[in-house]
This record gives C-alpha cells, sequence and structure tokens, in this order.
C-alpha cells in the first residue's frame, strides 16, 4: 500500500471527483468543436505528411566528356523524296556526319502524311558513279527519243521496257551523262530496232520544260532515270510503281543494264563501293510518292550544334525553287525516355520527369510561291536530374523553342540548332521524419485542447459574473 500510494504521488494527471465538477452548454459546444479541430488538422498533417516535397537547385552540368546526348525525332515532310532525303548532324568542335542512315528510318508518305509502303532502303554514301571520258556528241548523234507530256503514255505503252533520263540542261551531271545516254540509246535502238523487237527503248525528258511530268513521276534530282515497265506502272492502289537506276553512267554500264533489263532473270547488276565492297543493286524501287517521313535518333556531343534536314546526293543536282522543306514535327524530344517500369515505380515522381515536347505536332508550311525557303528552329536545352528517396538517378530534358522561315542562298533546308545549357536543374525528393509528425500531432492535440480550455474558461466565468450583476439589480 505504501508503494501503491508513492507511485500514485508522482501522477500528473489528478483526477477531480465527477461530483465535484459541472458540465456545461457552452463547454459542451466547445469540445465539439475542438474536437472537429483537431480531426481537421491532423487530416491535413498527415495529407503533408505523405505528400512529395522536393527541393530545387540550379547547379553546373557535371556530364563528363565522354557522356553524349541523344535526339529522338519523327518529321512529315509531304515534299521531300524519300530517294534524296538525308539527315546531318555537325557541330561547333568540327564533327560533320552526313548521311546518317543507322539510326535513321525513312519512309514514303503521301500529302495526307500516311505512310505508303515499307521502309525505304538508304542509298549507299560512298558509291562512286563512273562516267565516260569526253565523247564526241557529232559523231554518235542523238538516240534516245525525246518525250513530253503528249507522247509519254503512249510510248510508255507500245515497249515493254522503257527507261527515261528526266534531265535539266543547267545540270552539271545531266550534261556529263547526256553522250553516254545518247550512244547507248543508239547502240540499243540499233540491237532492239523499235519497228521489229521493241522490247526496250531509251528517252529523255527535258524538266525545264515539261515540269509538270516530271512531278508526277516525283523527279527531284537531276538525272534521274526511271524504268517503267509493261506500260501502265500502276500498283493496286494507282500509284506508279517502277524503278529507278543508281547504276555507273558510262556508255559500257549502260547498255549492259539494258541487256540484263531485257533479259527475264535478275533484280539488276551489283554495284560497288570505293573500297571494291558490293553494296547495292544498281535499279531500286522508286519513290511511290512525293513525301518522307524520317524517324530514328542520333547521339552528338553535349555542345552546340545543328541537325539537317535536306536534299543530298554526290551525282544528282536540285533545283533550289522545286524544294520544299514544309514539315511537320512529330515529335523531337532530347534524352532517353523513361521506361513505362521505372515509371509506374515512380509515379508520384511524374511531375518532375515527365517530358514536355515543345515542338510536337507542330507544321511548318511553306507556300508554293515562295522558293528557296530554309526553314530554321533554335532550341535551347536544359538538363534536370531527380534524386529519389531510393536513391535512383533520372535524367530528363526540357527546352525552348523558336522558329523562322529565312531566304535560302542555295539548296533549302530544314535546320534545328541546339545548344545544351551550361547549368542543370537538380530536384531531390525530401525524406520525412516520422517522429517530427508525431511531434505535429501531439502539438496539434494539446494546443487545440489547451486553447479550448482557456475560452471556456473565459466563457465561464464571463457567464457568472453577468448572472451576478443581474442577482444584485435585482435586490
Amino acid at each position: 500500500m505504501a508503494l501503491t500510494s508513492k507511485i500514485k504521488s508522482v501522477d500528473f494527471f489528478r483526477k477531480i471527483p465527477r461530483d465535484m465538477t459541472e458540465a456545461s452548454l457552452s463547454g459542451a459546444g466547445l469540445s465539439i468543436v475542438a474536437a472537429a479541430s483537431m480531426m481537421f488538422l491532423f487530416v491535413m498533417e498527415l495529407n503533408n505528411y505523405v505528400a512529395i516535397t522536393t527541393t530545387t537547385s540550379v547547379i553546373v552540368d557535371q556530364s563528363s566528356d565522354s557522356e553524349f546526348l541523344l535526339i529522338g525525332f519523327n518529321l512529315s515532310f509531304p515534299a521531300l523524296s524519300c530517294e534524296f532525303a538525308s539527315l546531318d548532324v555537325s557541330d561547333v568542335l568540327g564533327t560533320n556526319r552526313l548521311n546518317i542512315t543507322k539510326t535513321v528510318r525513312k519512309f514514303a508518305i503521301n500529302k495526307r502524311l500516311e505512310v505508303m509502303g515499307s521502309e525505304v532502303e538508304p542509298l549507299p554514301t560512298f558509291t562512286v558513279i563512273k562516267h565516260d571520258d569526253k565523247i564526241n556528241e557529232e559523231e554518235h548523234g542523238e538516240g534516245a527519243v525525246t518525250l513530253n507530256s503528249k507522247n509519254f503514255d503512249r510510248i510508255s505503252h507500245q515497249h515493254p521496257i522503257l527507261v527515261v533520263d528526266f534531265y535539266a540542261p543547267w545540270c552539271y551531271w545531266s550534261n556529263l551523262l547526256k553522250p553516254s545516254w545518247e550512244k547507248a540509246a543508239k547502240i540499243i535502238r540499233e540491237r532492239h530496232d523499235p519497228e521489229k523487237d521493241g522490247r526496250i527503248l531509251m528517252g529523255s525528258v527535258d524538266c525545264t520544260i515539261e515540269r509538270d511530268l516530271c512531278l508526277s513521276h516525283h523527279i527531284q534530282g537531276y538525272p534521274s532515270i526511271r524504268i517503267f515497265r509493261s506500260g501502265s506502272n500502276k500498283d493496286a492502289f494507282g500509284i506508279n510503281d517502277y524503278e529507278s537506276y543508281y547504276g555507273n553512267r558510262d556508255t559500257d554500264s549502260l547498255v549492259e543494264a539494258m541487256e540484263h533489263l531485257v533479259t527475264p532473270f535478275g533484280p539488276g547488276k551489283l554495284l560497288e563501293d570505293k573500297f571494291g565492297k558490293t553494296i547495292i543493286y544498281a535499279k531500286r524501287p522508286a519513290p511511290r510518292e512525293a513525301g518522307c517521313r524520317i524517324e530514328g535518333f542520333v547521339q552528338v556531343k553535349k555542345v552546340p550544334g545543328t541537325l539537317i534536314v535536306s536534299a543530298r546526293s554526290e551525282s544528282h543536282s536540285f533545283d533550289a525553287s522545286h524544294i520544299n522543306m514544309s514539315h511537320v514535327i512529330n515529335s523531337f524530344n532530347f534524352g532517353k525516355k523513361v521506361t513505362p517500369r521505372l515509371m509506374s515505380d515512380l509515379k508520384r515522381l511524374k511531375p518532375y520527369i515527365e517530358s514536355h515536347d515543345k515542338l510536337a505536332g507542330r507544321a511548318y508550311i511553306n507556300i508554293e510561291d515562295r522558293a528557296n525557303v530554309t526553314i530554321e528552329h533554335y532550341i535551347q536545352v536544359v538538363k534536370t536530374e531527380v534524386m529519389s528517396l531510393s536513391h535512383q538517378l533520372i535524367e530528363d530534358y526540357e527546352y525552348t523553342a523558336h522558329s523562322s522561315l529565312v531566304h535560302a542562298v542555295t539548296i533549302p533546308l530544314t535546320k534545328f540548332h541546339y545548344e545544351p545549357s551550361p547549368m542543370q536543374i537538380l530536384v531531390t525528393e525530401d525524406e520525412k521524419s516520422f517522429t517530427h509528425f508525431i511531434t505535429n500531432v501531439c502539438a496539434i492535440i494539446g494546443g487545440v485542447f489547451t486553447v479550448a480550455g482557456i475560452l471556456d474558461s473565459l466563457l465561464y466565468n464571463t457567464m457568472r459574473a453577468v448572472k451576478k450583476i443581474e442577482l444584485g439589480k435585482n435586490y
């Protein structure tokens, strides 16, 4: 009993007999309000505890020299043929990569930006096109038939095979080909007399005169050699279905290629690059449509540079007034995409790591009467690193973009000028302390209880004083 009494003496919460306490209506009201306030403040504190809080800071980019920046893109050019579409990358350090094909895919598209057919295989970069030495044109004369919009369909239906040189008189490569073409056409005419044999005929089209005829066959580079078979040259969808010749342009090679076309076997003579390695066939399917979708990615150094889309060829010329670089940007982004699995694990951080593709869906259309127009995009890229509580580091890139249409001095281009910022944003997820949460909860309960007690005491004593004054007046 003595031990129990000693223990009771340290009781902080001594009890007052219930008979000695008095309940009041005002106290009951304050108790209800206090309980509701405690519950409300507890819920708010709990919501703050489970919510994500981060610390954002701006620091110098910590990337090493060996790190590269990945640029992903999906671009649609309704008026640029995949036959000559090239994607190049250059930067301020002198890097100059032309006609990237390893990580880039091209698909022919129509004016509605719909893909027509399978992927377009890239042409080799180092193919050497062989031409004849000086040929006396007067000695060999003209052997190719001159074609125009009036006789083209009729002649193409008269011969199982019609091979046509679409050229421009001002083009260096066209003039280099012309004597060899005429000589080869004369030899083929002698071997396969159109009046007796008629299996093959070689012709020429001047694209400066027959512009509409050349546009209907998607001619963008000069000279372009097309192979028409069986007259109609239409597939099931009503689209031109023929082939292009990319082989050597000397007389012997042309004659050999024409003879090979007459024979019923083989897809075409193989070409060799300057290293003697066999790489492509001399003839391949011609462009089915005038447009091209270019998609893929490139890895670049983290320095200012330019990604360029243009019409390029080492053995063709282009009329700048006929090159239209209008395009629609389906997507253009930087850095690796966060995998769905990682995004699922870190969905609470989604607002901080969700990429914002500011150029996606934008169309840049050059009207037809404005020739020689280059479309340029100026992009400033900022890297963001997000550090989660589990110490997972996630990289994201945001950018600002400004675009303009400028007059082109030479061939029109589409340029994406990118400039990585030397600064980066670091977002760190803050860890919440459970003891701090419990302390705040206790503070809420104790504080509300204390304030409610003070208010109850003031209200109770005030009401008693008022009653005493009223009783004094009555007596």
